[in-house]
């Protein structure tokens, strides 16, 4: 497979851009600053502080503007990474709506908006993509305090009709002093599959009043696009907008199509059209996702391609490209991953581009993890017809492979970005005796709210749910994890098991996914967190558990799971004490899934350490003792949806201190359970209610903050809880 291409960018009127077969040499030694500084008049983008300098552009500088522009997020991709390919395509439209419409006072509203970048320097933030020691101000997404010509902090997809419909809303109701004029919902790049956008469009037809919808059909979703409405779609765009059935007229809304979505002239022409009009219209516009990446034709071409500069020269920086339209079943390329070699066309690796920093580094604990659990997953294809992969977008993202995407067939489903209807179709699979597995982020679950209490949870689907990206990180504000403990460990009748191994993680799965009838299977849903960074470290470089080098007892096994959960024996001994379960666990082999368990014995102290925290567990322990001389008890509680009363009765004996440590939401979380357990079973000998600690997150909304300075922040450090543990004493 080919490698990343790299750009350059010089005052000549021409970029290279150069491909290189695997293993060959990358462009790696950008320099720091591959576009024009700030202030550099020379340049258009340099000027650029307002949508008001747009406008004062010639006409015959717009296309000056979006090679200037296509050229700042190449190299800002390969420099810092991102949503690179969506903006690309969205070069031209972007640079059109400033020049048409008055922002902030004309409200255009971003779906997902990470399609945003190119908004984001034409409104007076364009150094943050074109020096690199500023690349930090902005955000992936539109954000209200970055600026006034954002509308909302938005990372999920679907709602930027609805929202423009509340805009439109307001805006008819207090007339002209409502200081609002046209309202502008840009959506597209799959956002269109999300139902509450459906929900828009029916609401947007009803209302009337000026609303226009910019359509972005990149002929993309994060993956392929996947569903009945893109054939319609398909042939809208081959008939120049005349084909029937029409979805926007279907819903009675006025309509209008744009091929030449990266022609800037054609789109100003079209925007003028419809400026102020005075009744909802779609303007569906065909762009090219990834404009501006090396856009060799084929998958093959791209195996052999040299390392050699292919050199062009283009108005815009788009080149001809034969990178669509490719066959059944996934409409997209066969780039692997989703951060992986970008280019034009219908290419998935074009949705999230890392840095080339990253190039060749280890795969991150969602890759790895995911990948881990489709190899699991995948030998029972043949013997399990309805053991079945729904993953609601994002795909790569997660581990899930093209490749192991093919080899699945009918075993795999990608739902488009449709979360709530991801686990409403898994509750029907498993309703039918079937076994789905639900794979996306921990953040994206948060839409699917109502199906996880109504379709999964009261009917007792049996439904898995791999929960990626759970716990605390350094994601954005829009994707942190940090609140998944607290949102499913609390929905009656689900087992959210919290692995902290590889092997613990394969034996949840496969339990969860024992097939129906299984005498041991869980009866109802189950939630399994993926582990994250510091279980896969800790896995990587075992001295991060000091307490037992990762050698640990087995869970115990039922005999009727599949082979693939069982594993031989740790190197040392662990006892696991057999406790109280949950509504979920009505069958022995439910008991032994969600026993906590004893990794060390020890007195005075005793550390509970859920999921991700875990390690930190151990870390503290073998410092109480190095420092202390104090031998503390170290359990690993496995599951956060039921408490092993045996286990904390049995730390009335000899502990003052029982330590809950989660890497998650503490306000209403795990921890705080342990301390109402004590409280509720007060005992009447004073010496047997030990103290409880509990360190965990606050209740708040974090942007790209540091996983090692989010721990600082909430004590999850050696120190901080050592420190915290003997001042008690």
């Amino acid at each position: 497979m080919r490698s990343a291409s790299g750009n350059g960018f010089d005052s000549s009127d021409s970029f290279a851009v150069s491909g290189a077969a695997e293993g060959a040499a990358r462009l790696h030694d950008i320099p720091p600053s591959i576009t024009p500084s700030h202030g550099d008049d020379s340049h258009l983008l340099s000027r650029i502080a307002s949508p008001a300098d747009v406008k004062a552009l010639a006409p015959d500088e717009l296309a000056e503007l979006c090679r200037e522009i296509r050229a700042t997020l190449l190299a800002y991709g390969h420099q810092h990474g991102g949503h690179i390919g969506s903006n690309l395509g969205m070069v031209e439209a972007t640079v059109a709506l400033h020049r048409v419409f008055d922002s902030p006072r004309d409200r255009i509203v971003f779906d997902v908006s990470h399609q945003s970048y190119v908004h984001k320097m034409l409104t007076g933030r364009a150094g943050a993509y074109m020096d690199p020691n500023r690349f930090g101000e902005v955000t992936g997404f539109t954000n209200p305090d970055e600026s006034e010509h954002d509308q909302f902090v938005l990372g999920h997809t679907g709602t930027s009709i609805s929202l423009a419909c509340g805009l439109a809303k307001t805006r008819d109701m207090e007339g002209p002093g409502s200081g609002i004029g046209n309202v502008i919902a840009v959506i597209g790049d799959g956002s269109l599959s999300s139902g509450v956008a459906f929900e828009g469009l029916n609401n947007a037809a009803e209302q009337g009043g000026n609303l226009i919808i910019v359509f972005n059909d990149n002929e993309m979703s994060i993956a392929g696009d996947f569903g009945g409405m893109y054939g319609p779609l398909a042939r809208l765009r081959a008939s120049g907008g005349t084909a029937q059935p029409n979805l926007f007229n279907a819903f009675g809304l006025d309509y209008r199509y744009v091929e030449a979505g990266n022609d800037v002239s054609a789109l100003v022409a079209a925007f003028e059209e419809v400026r102020d009009i005075d009744h909802p219209v779609v303007v569906h516009i065909h762009t090219l996702k990834g404009a501006g990446y090396d856009g060799e034709e084929t998958h093959a071409d791209r195996q052999t391609a040299s390392a050699s500069p292919v050199s062009f020269d283009s108005p815009t920086g788009v080149h001809p490209t034969d990178n669509v339209n490719h066959s059944e079943p996934w409409h997209s390329d066969h780039c692997n991953l989703s951060d992986h070699e970008p280019h034009e066309g219908q290419c998935e690796a074009s949705h999230w581009q890392n840095p080339d920093a990253a190039i060749g580094k280890p795969d991150d604990p969602r890759k790895h993890y995911g990948k881990m659990a489709m190899a699991a997953l995948e030998p029972r294809f043949a013997a399990e017809p309805g053991l079945v992969v729904i993953s609601p977008a994002t795909p790569g993202s997660n581990g899930i492979t093209h490749e192991f995407r093919e080899r699945a067939g009918a075993h795999y489903v990608d739902t488009g970005i449709t979360e709530s209807h991801a686990v409403a179709y898994a509750a029907g699979i498993a309703r039918a005796g079937g076994t789905p597995v639900v794979a996306t982020t921990a953040s994206f679950f948060q839409r699917a709210y109502d199906q996880f209490f109504q379709e999964m949870s009261l009917n007792r689907s049996r439904v898995t749910v791999l929960d990626f990206l759970g716990g605390l990180s350094g994601s954005d504000n829009t994707h942190s994890g940090a609140y998944d403990v607290t949102m499913f460990s609390n929905i009656p009748g689900v087992a959210m098991l919290v692995p902290t191994s590889a092997r613990d993680y394969l034996a949840d799965l496969a339990w969860a996914t024992a097939p129906a009838g299984s005498a041991d299977a869980p009866a109802g849903p189950a939630v399994i967190r993926v582990p994250g960074e510091a279980i896969l470290a800790a896995e990587r470089d075992a001295t991060l558990l000091p307490v037992t080098g990762g050698q640990i007892a087995d869970r115990p096994q039922s005999a009727s799971l599949p082979a693939s959960a069982s594993s031989a024996s740790g190197g040392i001994s662990a006892a696991t004490v057999r406790g109280t379960v949950s509504v979920t666990a009505q069958h022995a082999g439910a008991r032994h899934m969600l026993d906590w368990r004893v990794n060390q014995t020890g007195s005075q102290v005793a550390i509970i350490g859920l999921g991700n925290a875990y390690p930190l567990a151990e870390q503290t322990a073998a410092a109480l003792s190095d420092d202390y001389g104090i031998t503390a008890t170290v359990i690993d509680p496995r599951q956060c949806t039921s408490l092993d009363s045996d286990v904390l009765e049995s730390l009335r004996d000899g502990h003052q201190q029982v330590i809950t440590l989660e890497d998650g939401q503490l306000e209403g979380g795990w921890g705080e359970k342990v301390t109402a357990y004590y409280a509720n079973h007060h005992v009447s000998d004073g010496s047997r209610n030990p103290r409880v600690l509990n360190f965990g997150a606050a209740k708040e909304f974090t942007d790209r903050v540091s996983l090692g300075e989010l721990n600082e922040r909430y004590g999850l450090t050696v120190e901080q809880v050592t420190e915290a543990i003997t001042r008690c004493f």
